[in-house]
């Protein structure tokens, strides 16, 4: 096996840990603490929800943010997914506290998260696959 080869493999084996680790269901509760912590490490503490929760109505989003409330929605979607993405979900969310749209100053805030390229990457390639037409499963011949 090559080096690259073995790094590949390397990554992947540890993509599917990670998201065997994240096949726990997060509380509510346990959500909110979390945010709290993002928070604290990427945010120095500014953004302050009210309430973290998953929600079950939110199909086309992976996550929604009502600042005068403070707010933050998860989809359920998202369970099961790399903890990664989670915390980048989470994250973005938690920004919108402290920033209401899209602009520079908004992704200046997660520009401290390591792996937010990442993460809204596997996001796309979650939406691209689920566009894709379901082809039955090969058979092992």
């Amino acid at each position: 096996m090559s080096e690259a080869e073995e790094r590949r493999w390397v990554t992947v084996m540890l993509d599917k840990l990670a998201a065997q680790e994240s096949k726990r269901m997060l509380g509510d509760g346990e959500l909110a603490a979390r945010a709290g912590r993002l928070s604290a490490q990427y945010l120095d503490g500014r953004a302050r929800p009210a309430s973290v929760r998953w929600v079950t109505n939110q199909n086309t989003r992976w996550g929604s943010c009502t600042p005068a409330e403070g707010s933050i929605r998860l989809s359920h979607r998202l369970q099961g997914m790399p903890e990664y993405v989670i915390d980048y979900v989470l994250l973005h969310e938690l920004a919108h506290l402290l920033v209401p749209g899209h602009g520079p100053r908004f992704w200046s805030l997660l520009d401290s998260y390591p792996r937010t390229e990442r993460a809204r990457g596997y996001l796309e390639g979650v939406v691209a696959a689920d566009r894709l037409p379901h082809l039955p499963a090969a058979r092992g011949e």
